[in-house]
């Protein structure tokens, strides 16, 4: 229920389904998508993973095999890059931080290799023009052992500070520019920081679309809550097997020339 009660995350359920801004599901989407926000088990799910793991919702949300945390994550990334061109300058994704030469970093948990990435990067967001923003985007399973046991607004906090203490220091002294945690559940909820990140975001659109602001909002909601509801379904739904995929076959040389051949006759 505290899940259910997260801002943003019964969005998909007060939507008109239009096709246009993707915000509909079929009919088998949107039986498991009212079986994860009661905490149902969705009809016909298998009972073990193919890791051997007995399979849960829980297990299914943070699962590796497959790619679909990763791919979930790729999604909010790339969604909140896309509105950025709209209102920003210079956006990239995944940007590499420029290498440390005698820097030194408070904390024994910040990132120091030279390969650093971040998710995002983009000018003219938080200040100026040319005043950099750096955005890092983290995607948490409520269900998961580690949070269980922890409130909602712990579970934020928690992986927001995790964030920082891994870049903040080198992105302001090094980069000299903001950074931002962007951090969501995968039930749909948003952290502090993402709130007041989306809102600014919303403001910037707003002006610029010429709409108004609480439409704005409420459309990037929505889209943030059906990102993370298909995510979540992909995770229930999608094949962490090769069994059952489509293998490209690769036709033998012979006939390859012979059909060649064909070609130049005719």
């Amino acid at each position: 229920m505290d899940l259910a009660k997260e801002k943003g995350s019964s969005s998909w359920l007060t939507t008109l389904p239009l096709e246009e801004h993707g915000f509909c599901l079929h009919k088998g989407a949107f039986v498991d998508a009212l079986a994860l926000r009661y905490g149902w088990c969705p009809p016909n799910t298998a009972t073990n993973c193919v890791c051997g793991a007995n399979f849960t919702i829980e297990h299914a949300l943070s699962c590796p095999r497959g790619g679909f945390p990763s791919i979930r994550h790729n999604e909010i990334r790339d969604l909140t890059a896309t509105l950025m061109t709209e209102v920003c300058n210079d956006v990239c994704v995944e940007p590499d931080l420029q290498p440390l030469s005698s820097e030194t970093m408070a904390r024994r948990t910040a990132i120091t290799t030279d390969n650093a990435r971040l998710d995002i990067a983009a000018n003219g967001f938080w200040g100026g023009r040319l005043e950099r923003t750096f955005v890092d985007v983290r995607v948490f399973n409520p269900h998961a052992p580690s949070n269980r046991n922890t409130s909602l607004e712990q579970c934020f906090r928690k992986h927001e500070l995790e964030k920082k203490r891994a870049y903040e220091q080198r992105v302001r002294e090094v980069e000299h520019a903001s950074f931002t945690p962007l951090v969501l559940s995968a039930s749909g909820g948003l952290g502090k920081e993402a709130t007041v990140f989306y809102k600014r975001l919303a403001s910037l659109l707003a002006e610029k679309w010429d709409q108004p602001y609480h439409q704005v909002i409420n459309w990037l909601r929505c889209s943030l809550s059906y990102s993370l509801l298909r995510s979540a379904i992909q995770c229930v739904r999608g094949s962490r097997s090769s069994r059952g995929r489509a293998i490209k076959t690769i036709p033998p040389m012979d006939l390859v020339s012979a059909e060649a051949h064909l070609c130049q006759m005719d």
